[in-house]
């Protein structure tokens, strides 16, 4: 760790006195020197003190990282913006300080603390060692921690939350980012993610006393000797497994199904509790991908740890599959709070609005024939995320449900959920189109473990009655074609100067009139708080100006939207095209929803010209 005696201490004598010339970074190198405790990310800023890399030192401790999807999510690495020891002991103090203050009983709720199997060698960065001192900093304030003892998915957390009462929880996990980058995932008290204006505070709270308070922030040891330290894990994970067996509604089907199902956890937390999850609703457990079952922060067996990128990623999972004659592919991103399902017809890698278009019929035929009277379908939801399909939106009508729509992000739809069971409503089923689902409302977060046994559940159900899952497509409500991209973007001042041009794309303040030579009827710019099609032209969502969002409705029927990412540096892009019922030919809708998401990406986002890195698949 360095010490401040002999050789040593005059080094860093000489590294604290050596100028760069810029008397803001100079600061910043010293402050990191004098607080950076972590051998590794102290080795990293010295040696390029020493080479002189002034840019790299300026991108490291001259900005913060902000709060964004629920907390932060950076980089692993030496530097105030990036995740490590030092910047994960300010947040949690920040934390401390604010929970202090919002909580007068914050001393007997304490806070849940879990991880997942992330890690850096060359930072000395884990997500487990991340979570001790995450724990020891309220340890050493004499707040109760509920820290758990191996790895977990990051639904296990708001589950947590809610069940133990707690005031807050803490999930280090980066989910399905490159393995390069980790993340501090903060949800409140209800078990949802912290929304504005929590966020904005602990950031404050943060940025108010940066130095760590004493030594004990540092003593990971702190979690095994304090009487405050409890592990919930196996209490958690039994309360889990035996609330799930709530979602199971055929179990005599199942402990008899014929189908195989392969699993993939990608190299994350997923494998032992999807087998759990698949015991507690009667099947046997499914058949793990043995390349990728086990933790590897390296994710070595896959480009990229995300399974929503499609077959590209599950190319061991279809083998298996094949050698095993298995029907159904259930693939969990690394933390198993998402999930991607693939079918044996040619294999169907079904997108994240298809396969919930699948579940939310399946949650609602289950949940009608426990329900049987039809005054009880006024108070029952299913929510999704407005750049997420609207098909939903069409059951709801026939059936007679509501269906509502939040901003982009699980953190809206977990607080969504908590006010209307306030009101005595229930949420059955919840999404966002990058493979997030929500079966139930036992986690006020997305689930990829719960799910993955749904999912097996609705299959087998199926199979039973000779149907394949992808020929049980709700058509009777509407056909309904989407396609979710995005390209990316290492700049962010040309993402700024892109959607600068999209709001003045024919004079200031004037939006674009066509798309592929289709008239544009409305626009919605969530950013800005404008809605063309309302009479007040103010946007019903909440104005959200941390991340840039446009939808565009066309005369043809198309919603498309373009939107900023909240973890990565991507734009995204959605369009889906909305037929009534009985006008049905895919083809036709298909190619014509091809022509306007070309013009989306071609006219508004100018690929080349800007320099955009084109999604790999």
């Amino acid at each position: 760790m360095g010490d401040d005696n002999g050789v040593n201490g005059d080094l860093n004598d000489n590294l604290k006195r050596q100028s760069t010339g810029d008397p803001q970074l100079d600061k910043a190198v010293q402050q990191w020197l004098t607080w950076d405790k972590n051998p590794w990310t102290r080795a990293q800023i010295e040696s390029l003190v020493v080479a002189c890399r002034v840019d790299d030192l300026r991108s490291r401790l001259c900005s913060r990282m902000s709060f964004g999807t629920a907390g932060l999510r950076a980089p692993m690495g030496a530097g105030f913006n990036r995740i490590n020891d030092l910047t994960v002991i300010q947040s949690t103090q920040g934390l401390f300080s604010y929970l202090s203050r919002y909580f007068p009983d914050f001393s007997g709720r304490g806070v849940v603390v879990g991880f997942d199997t992330r890690g850096q060698e060359e930072s000395g960065c884990s997500s487990q060692r991340l979570a001790k001192l995450t724990a020891a900093v309220l340890l050493s304030r004499d707040i109760p921690v509920h820290l758990f003892s191996t790895f977990i998915p990051t639904p296990y957390v708001p589950y947590a939350v809610k069940k133990m009462g707690a005031a807050a929880g803490v999930m280090i996990t980066a989910s399905h980012n490159p393995k390069e980058d980790n993340g501090y995932k903060v949800y409140w008290c209800n078990g949802a993610q912290i929304s504005s204006p929590h966020d904005k505070e602990i950031l404050r709270c943060i940025e108010e006393q940066l130095e760590p308070w004493s030594t004990s922030c540092w003593e990971e040891e702190l979690v095994e000797s304090s009487s405050l330290r409890t592990d919930p894990l196996v209490q958690i994970n039994s309360c889990y497994m035996e609330e799930l067996t709530s979602l199971c509604f055929h179990r005599d089907l199942n402990s008899s199904c014929p189908l195989k199902f392969v699993h993939s956890s990608f190299h994350g937390v997923g494998h032992v509790f999807v087998q759990q999850a698949f015991q507690s609703f009667g099947f046997a457990p499914p058949i793990p991908v043995p390349e990728q079952k086990d933790p590897d922060p390296n994710f070595p067996s896959v480009h990229c740890p995300n399974p929503e990128e499609g077959e590209s990623v599950l190319e061991l999972s279809l083998l298996l599959a094949e050698r095993e004659n298995a029907r159904i592919i259930l693939a969990t991103d690394p933390d198993a709070d998402r999930l991607a399902v693939a079918e044996k017809c040619g294999w169907k890698v079904f997108t994240g609005n298809e396969l919930a278009a699948l579940l939310g019929w399946w949650m609602f035929f289950n949940w009608k024939e426990n329900h049987p009277d039809p005054a009880e379908t006024q108070g029952v939801y299913m929510l999704a995320t407005t750049v997420s399909s609207k098909i939903l939106q069409a059951f709801a009508r026939i059936e007679g449900f509501h269906f509502e729509e939040t901003l982009p992000g699980f953190k809206w739809i977990g607080n969504r959920i908590h006010e209307l069971s306030k009101t005595g409503n229930t949420v059955i089923f919840a999404f966002e189109e990058s493979i997030g689902f929500l079966c139930g409302s036992m986690v006020p977060d997305k689930d990829g473990v719960s799910s993955a046994a749904v999912v097996a559940e609705m299959a087998a159900c199926l199979h039973n009655k000779n149907l394949k899952v992808f020929e049980k497509s709700p058509e009777v409500y509407g056909y309904h074609v989407s396609k979710t991209s995005y390209v990316i973007c290492n700049n962010p001042p040309t993402i700024q100067k892109i959607f600068s041009r999209i709001r003045n794309f024919e004079g200031e303040g004037s939006y674009p009139k066509t798309c592929g030579g289709v008239r544009i009827v409305h626009v919605r710019d969530v950013t800005m708080g404008y809605d063309s099609s309302q009479p007040d032209l103010r946007s019903v969502l909440p104005v959200s100006r941390s991340s840039q969002m446009i939808t565009f409705t066309l005369e043809n029927g198309v919603v498309a939207t373009l939107r900023t990412s909240g973890t990565e540096p991507k734009i995204k892009y959605y369009t889906e095209f909305c037929a009534a019922p009985g006008k049905s030919e895919v083809s036709s809708l298909e190619e014509e929803l091809r022509k306007v998401t070309a013009a989306l990406l071609e006219e508004f986002l100018e690929p080349e010209k800007n320099n955009l890195i084109r999604r790999f698949v």
